[in-house]
């Protein structure tokens, strides 16, 4: 139904719906899209496990986009986990749901930083992932505490007043660094991790 909706969008073509999580990996292979937009609760195989197929089959994998009807849904900050780029809820308005899949195909992330809070606070005690030994200096601590607020990439250069480049060579140490598969995932580490605690906005 989002899919059909977002198609009649602006520069969106859709390739293809499915009706579970089996069918979305099947349907990603022929032909590949830029983005998939994933239903994290599906049958017979559900969101999480359908992301993590689909980002581990190449070397150049669709991006996802995890859609979800609550805020506060565990099943979110897992999808997240699995490679995820963003997530989306169901109540808005296709226009934004659209946008939402444009400005991942162009590589930046979908954050909803109050949201995502919720989503890791809401998470059982024991599922947080540790943050890695490899220790963030302190200006990627910035960096880092820049993007969990939903900033990109030219807005962290303009806040730090430093160039692009040196903002993604910033970015690209703290992916590394904590094993994240994007800047989204990074963010959740962020969080769970306690580097970046709720109600931190710049």
């Amino acid at each position: 139904m989002y899919t059909a909706r977002c198609g009649r969008q602006p520069g969106i073509t859709v390739l293809g719906e499915a009706a579970d999580g089996r069918e979305a990996v099947a349907q990603a292979r022929r032909p590949r899209p830029d983005v998939v937009l994933m239903d994290v609760r599906m049958p017979r195989r559900g969101g999480i496990d359908a992301t993590r197929e689909l980002l581990a089959e190449s070397a150049r994998p669709p991006k996802v986009v995890v859609i979800t009807t609550f805020e506060n849904d565990g099943h979110v900050t897992a999808a997240l986990s699995a490679g995820a780029s963003g997530f989306v809820l169901k109540r808005l308005p296709v226009r934004q749901i659209a946008e939402a899949v444009r400005v991942v195909a162009a590589g930046e992330a979908i954050l909803f930083p109050a949201a995502l809070r919720r989503m890791v606070a809401a998470r059982p005690l024991g599922s947080a992932e540790a943050l890695p030994r490899a220790a963030l200096t302190g200006r990627e601590e910035e960096v880092l505490r820049l993007m969990a607020t939903g900033l990109s990439n030219p807005q962290i250069a303009d806040s730090l007043t430093v160039s692009l480049e040196t903002t993604k060579t910033h970015v690209g140490n703290v992916l590394t660094k904590l094993g994240a598969h994007n800047r989204t995932h990074a963010v959740v580490i962020a969080y769970e991790s306690g580097l970046v605690v709720p109600g931190f906005t710049g």
